[in-house]
């Protein structure tokens, strides 16, 4: 049976590289992709740490051209150029992961890579569309209209992150009014996605001076940061008639009951695939297939967004040494070395 090189969990925690992984089957509406290059996430960093998976491939964003498609696909064939997003370190199938040499994405769950966009490009994509759009969009997050929205003000916690400058976009698209928190020095950044205005979250009255611009009626917050601190700073912006909060972590109770006029959650962005989150204690979550209807949904509209223009990708950072500098970068990111740009590393030349 062929075989490939791939990053896995390790039986003391981390990754370690595989030299012998059997390369995966493309099950029914699934593809097998010829990985060209990947990205990093913050989740790729961290989830070894409290969700280790002995032997379970890690990685979530990917691009390359498909191999083979199992039965019933019909949006790709062998020889496209394809970006997708997976949830590597999975207990209950150790097959999905981006960070290998063939991986496997659902068809659903993927995009045509544009002619003019590189494989590097392409690869950071996935994982942010899916956090940003189930954020604003879906259940349980701001629940907000994807199309014709209301016009609103929306702020977004950390919007020089990945997931915040998608957000920034997908928010300009849909008719809101996209504002931020961020360093000042990525100010120009921020607004270059479409920030209406940037706040800078080391001041002590951030939070008062957003609830100054917005006139005491913002009701939207999409927090990328999720810190006890950051959280504080949120409620504090939200106009006095209350609204929305929604974070991309577990939130800090004593800050989450403070005000009973804010309706705040937290959600994974693995919730996208439909089947659950494959965790254990509070970041389980049951099958949603809702969840992956809206991914349907997302992705095709994002194939058409990233071939006009509309969507761009974050700022990368692309590194060179293949699959086994993995891990010496993800540490990097572990230690918040790595900021306002994407980490991208090609596997092929």
């Amino acid at each position: 049976m062929p075989t490939m090189n791939g990053l896995v969990g390790a039986e003391s925690g981390g990754y370690r590289l595989d030299h012998e992984l059997d390369i995966p089957t493309p099950q029914r509406g699934s593809l097998l992709v010829r990985v060209h290059a990947v990205a990093m996430n913050p989740r790729d960093a961290k989830i070894v740490d409290f969700n280790k998976s002995p032997g379970s491939l890690g990685g979530c964003d990917f691009a390359g051209t498909v191999a083979k498609v199992g039965e019933g696909v019909t949006r790709f064939k062998e020889g496209d150029r394809v970006l997708a997003t997976t949830f590597g370190s999975d207990p209950w199938d150790k097959t999905v992961g981006a960070f290998a040499e063939y991986a496997l994405a659902e068809e659903d769950i993927s995009c045509h890579v544009p002619k003019d966009f590189s494989f590097e490009q392409a690869c950071s994509i996935g994982l942010s569309l899916a956090t940003a759009g189930l954020a604003l969009f879906a259940h349980p997050g701001l629940e907000l209209p994807l199309q014709a929205g209301a016009g609103g003000t929306v702020l977004i916690c950390g919007g020089a992150t990945a997931t915040g400058t998608m957000a920034t976009q997908l928010l300009k698209m849909a008719g809101y009014t996209p504002i931020v928190t961020c360093s000042p020095a990525n100010n120009a950044l921020c607004e270059s996605y479409g920030a209406a205005a940037c706040f800078d979250y080391h001041s002590p009255n951030c939070g008062a001076d957003i609830r100054v611009h917005t006139e005491n009626r913002l009701r939207f917050v999409l927090d990328c940061v999720t810190d006890s601190t950051n959280m504080k700073m949120c409620y504090g912006a939200i106009g006095s008639s209350g609204g929305s909060y929604i974070a991309l972590e577990n939130l800090t109770t004593t800050v989450k009951y403070t005000r009973r006029d804010v309706r705040a959650d937290w959600f994974l962005a693995d919730a996208i695939m439909g089947d659950g989150v494959h965790m254990t204690g509070t970041y389980g979550r049951p099958p949603s297939p809702e969840h992956r209807e809206f991914g349907k949904q997302l992705f095709a509209l994002a194939e058409g967004w990233l071939s006009d223009g509309r969507v761009r990708h974050h700022p990368l950072d692309v590194q060179e040494g293949g699959l086994s500098k993995l891990p010496e970068y993800l540490e990097d990111m572990k230690l918040g070395k790595v900021h306002a740009k994407k980490l991208v590393v090609p596997l092929m030349g």
